[in-house]
């Protein structure tokens, strides 16, 4: 039997927390800071499951319940695999890694070790979010058992069911992220290297929007554009990212989507390069990424978005973006290349 025969019908009715994309694939809204902005990804084939990204401790309900409207019994996850270990992907992987008997974890090899051990993991996020908003947002971190781990590999393949899933190391974002192909669906699952597609932003003619994503404190230009470029070597016709679900209506669809994503990419760095001397950097850098993400956006909207609504949608990313960039441009220029 093929893997698009065994792919099993869409129960009539989910709860609201979950989205059937199609394959045999679905979309986990976290509940992560707002709804349509962090998502689990569980792919089903010939009754076996795998997790792709979790979001935080905080999904745990709705991962598992995701489970039980699908009519899965936990045993039959398979594999949980986050795409890098940044929280709001992973966070939830030790809690849920708990309630899955048959599951391994995969994970890319430098990220393995914070998966058993987050002690790391914590403190480097409280540096970046402070400690009330830890305790607000991601919960407390579950070291998961060495014995119940994998280290990924560049283009290794892993089965689920009679379905093939590839994996390739996607530095760029961050230097422990994979991203998953999915031949069955055309598609790849992105975790953060194909950038932040928020659905407030989505247009009825020109379809989704896109913006690159900098976060500290591993952001490299070049390696991102790389990990892009290898990605759309496969032709794919849709997108899965975590922030936000799948995007894509078909090949052409998606190329235009990677060439805004590099532009942006380009001019990201250009704007830090001239800003690396400036007074007050980091304000500096928040004023031109948000007067960038506005233009942007509002070309592809026509402006019908207000510039105040897209400011407030994109704080977070804008304050965070341009941490990244700060810790980009203090490393020796012999390492930015």
């Amino acid at each position: 039997m093929s893997a698009t025969s065994a792919l099993p019908p869409a129960p009539a009715s989910l709860p609201d927390y979950l989205e059937s994309l199609g394959h045999g694939i679905y979309a986990v809204d976290t509940a992560f800071q707002r709804d349509h902005f962090d998502a689990a990804f569980l792919i089903v084939a010939d009754g076996r499951a795998a997790f792709v990204d979790t979001g935080t401790r905080h999904a745990l309900p709705r991962l598992l319940g995701a489970l039980e409207a699908l009519g899965l019994a936990r045993e039959a996850v398979d594999w949980v695999i986050p795409t890098h270990v940044h929280l709001d992907h992973a966070g939830g992987v030790g809690p849920l890694m708990a309630e899955l008997p048959s599951a391994t974890l995969l994970v890319h090899p430098r990220g393995l070790r914070h998966m058993v051990d987050p002690s790391a993991l914590w403190a480097g996020a409280l540096a970046v979010y402070g400690e009330e908003e830890m305790r607000r947002s991601y919960g407390e971190l579950v070291g998961v058992p060495e014995s119940r781990t994998q280290a990924s590999s560049d283009e290794q393949r892993i089965t689920l069911g009679s379905r093939t899933l590839r994996l390739i190391d996607t530095p760029g974002h961050a230097r422990h992220h994979h991203c998953l192909w999915d031949e069955t669906s055309g598609g790849w699952f992105t975790g953060d290297t194909f950038g932040l597609s928020y659905r407030e932003f989505d247009d009825p003619e020109r379809g989704a929007w896109i913006m690159p994503t900098s976060t500290p404190v591993q952001f490299e230009p070049d390696a991102l554009r790389g990990s892009i470029a290898r990605m759309m070597a496969t032709r794919p016709s849709r997108m899965y990212l975590t922030h936000y679900s799948r995007i894509g209506r078909d090949e052409a669809d998606v190329e235009r989507l990677a060439a805004l994503l590099v532009a942006q990419i380009d001019e990201m760095e250009a704007i830090a390069l001239r800003l690396r001397d400036a007074p007050d950097r980091h304000q500096a850098l928040k004023r031109e990424l948000l007067a960038l993400y506005q233009r942007r956006a509002a070309e592809h909207l026509g402006g019908r978005m207000p510039p105040s609504r897209i400011a407030a949608l994109l704080a977070m990313d804008v304050e965070l973006n341009a941490q990244g960039l700060g810790v980009w441009l203090d490393k020796p220029a012999k390492q930015r290349q």
